[in-house]
């Protein structure tokens, strides 16, 4: 009769299925993790959108305008913050008024940083609340409610 030894420990053929099953994992769970990493960042820039159009709400409210004095060209007021995320570190967006006059105004969010190439291009935000955005994905997947 023969006796046969049992050795301990995993044979390679296991092991290469482990490896494999955590690569296939991980190429899916990568992906979904950038993207809810970006959805994060365009949510800051969102909140400092509406941020910034209360305080030009709060302007206008002060000045009956949104423009500072009667200069020709405008001049806008200093927004309090230009960079999202305000609170410091790396910037994902550049803030900025892109369009400006005594009765209308559309703040705008440039991407930067690691959200350079982001799909939903520039964030814009208008007096009247307006949402919109310049990149090739629909308004409703770049400005969720």
């Amino acid at each position: 009769m023969m006796v046969y030894k049992h050795s301990n420990g995993f044979t390679l053929i296991e092991l290469m299925i482990v490896v494999a099953i955590i690569a296939i994992i991980a190429s899916v769970a990568y992906p979904s993790y950038q993207d809810s990493i970006a959805k994060s960042r365009r949510a800051d820039a969102q909140a400092s959108l509406l941020e910034l159009a209360q305080f030009m709400e709060r302007h206008y409210t002060a000045n009956n305008q949104y423009t500072v004095g009667n200069t020709n060209p405008v001049t806008p007021p200093a927004l309090p913050f230009t960079v999202s995320p305000k609170d410091g570190g790396a910037v994902f967006y550049n803030i900025d008024l892109a369009i400006i006059t005594a009765t209308t105004y559309t703040l705008r969010a440039t991407p930067a940083g690691a959200m350079a190439g982001d799909n939903c291009g520039n964030l814009t935000l208008t007096h009247t609340g307006v949402k919109g955005r310049t990149g090739s994905l629909a308004l409703n997947q770049c400005w969720r409610n």
